[in-house]
């Protein structure tokens, strides 16, 4: 037996390869698939879904008012876009609340995402561009680390040296930002004595545009949401507005 089954055994959980029978069996029900399949899992569902049971939807670019459409009326739905990191309990997700939904269910899931990290809830029409840069964003910090320890490597350090020097750099600059509320310009400019290492790195990164390329990734990924949305349910259920 694979080692994970072995730990969910452990943990209690029941697993199961029917989709009605996790609607009999929850009070909030995780829509975690690929936009190409809520169309299948929701039809799936539906027959057997009440108002009592909150529909939680991470589907990339589905709307609330499609997703409400493809369930029965007045289903109560939640559509989150949480992100990776949230393995290690450091994950950042914001979700938006259907208009069916009832005093409290904000609270329920603000408290499940809370388990996995930080949650806040968002009106709908900042899902995608929270896809752009929360969603898609560790992908982007990544590379950044990939970059810092590449780096490291030219200048002599040892690879995985290198690779765990750059993480704590990020970490420890992700946490000065959180913990002492200054922007993150003082705090960048704070490094750069006169002169010094830092500003003549800086100078680098300003003339090869880092930040606009950053923006234009936070862009291109908000777009992408909003588009694979669209094209991911039959057009006679598709609707675009917020």
């Amino acid at each position: 037996m694979p080692l994970i089954w072995v730990r969910i055994q452990l943990l209690g959980l029941q697993t199961t390869h029917d989709n009605t029978e996790v609607v009999h069996k929850s009070d909030v029900i995780f829509l975690a698939v690929k936009p190409p399949h809520v169309n299948k899992v929701t039809s799936e569902i539906a027959p057997t879904l009440t108002r009592e049971q909150l529909v939680v939807s991470i589907a990339l670019g589905i709307t609330i008012r499609n997703i409400e459409s493809l369930l029965p009326t007045k289903s109560r739905v939640v559509r989150v876009m949480p992100n990776t990191p949230a393995v290690v309990r450091a994950g950042a997700s914001a979700f938006a609340m259907g208009s069916a939904c009832r005093d409290g269910d904000a609270d329920t899931v603000r408290e499940l995402l809370s388990t996995v990290g930080y949650a806040v809830e968002v009106p709908e029409v900042h899902i995608d561009p929270v896809t752009g840069l929360s969603g898609s964003g560790p992908s982007y910090m990544f590379a950044v680390i990939e970059g810092l320890a590449d780096g490291g490597v030219k200048v002599g350090l040892p690879r995985d040296l290198a690779i765990k020097l750059a993480a704590y750099t990020l970490y420890g600059a992700a946490k000065m930002v959180l913990e002492t509320g200054i922007h993150p310009a003082q705090l960048k400019d704070d490094v750069q004595s006169p002169g010094g290492s830092s500003v003549y790195g800086m100078h680098k990164i300003e003339s090869g545009g880092l930040k606009g390329i950053l923006m234009d990734a936070v862009e291109a990924a908000t777009i992408r949401s909003r588009t694979t949305g669209d094209r991911a349910l039959p057009r006679d259920i598709r609707n675009t507005e917020l």
